[in-house]
């Protein structure tokens, strides 16, 4: 038991450091890709980029950590979802790491070829891609459904809690596929179906990392037993 709310605590450590890396690193790419043929004409600070790809690289260590710490308790829940996770957070990261080149090429572009405006603006918009592609319609299964069906049959956090992943992975998706398509492209209906898989995912880093998993999940007890 005591080993197990070690890694509960590790694990929410991990979800809350996700939300430290990525969303400053977002706001710190602003300077590439709301204008990437500016940036490379000179009108941005590379430091900042370098600074956002940092942090996001720092993500894709957190993000697995999470699956990979999570892993021996979940797979007594179900070892194909508890390994499902584990592959779901895996792809995420590699669009993640696809970005983090796709932005530093535009960094090199400011150095090498500042005149390369289309270029700029094509790999400023692949970056957009990986954005969508990863975390936009991966992290609706895997963080969404994957684990909120875990966390809410196995009991390791309260069902409420659990029961909100349920139903913020299906909104996200149907969000971010509305924007694959082109449905909508309107910012508060596209911030409002975030919003549930954003609260989801602080508050399943939250709680473990403070209260650990519930000490009353069948999981838990019956390791203990």
């Amino acid at each position: 038991m005591a080993d197990d709310q070690r890694s509960a605590r590790i694990f929410g450590v991990l979800f809350v450091l996700t939300f430290l890396t990525s969303i400053p690193a977002a706001f710190l790419y602003l300077a590439v890709l709301d204008d990437p043929a500016a940036y490379i004409a000179g009108g941005g600070t590379d430091t900042q980029i370098y600074l956002a790809a940092f942090l996001e690289f720092l993500l894709i260590i957190a993000n697995v950590g999470t699956a990979v710490v999570l892993y021996p308790i979940a797979k007594r829940q179900s070892e194909i979802l508890a390994l499902g996770y584990v592959a779901a957070r895996i792809i995420e990261c590699v669009f993640i790491a696809a970005g983090i080149i796709l932005v530093l090429g535009v960094v090199s572009l400011r150095h090498d070829a500042p005149g390369a405006a289309d270029l700029a603006v094509a790999l400023g918009a692949l970056k957009e891609w990986t954005a969508l592609l990863g975390p936009g319609l991966v992290v609706p299964f895997g963080n969404g459904m994957i684990l909120g069906y875990l966390m809410y049959a196995s009991g390791l956090v309260p069902r409420p809690l659990a029961l909100l992943g349920l139903v913020a992975g299906p909104v996200l998706l149907v969000g971010n596929l509305g924007v694959l398509f082109g449905l909508w492209e309107v910012a508060g209906l596209v911030g409002l179906l975030v919003a549930p898989e954003f609260f989801w995912e602080l508050l399943v880093g939250i709680y473990p990392a403070i209260w650990g998993f519930r000490r009353a999940a069948p999981i838990l007890s019956a390791r203990e037993g």
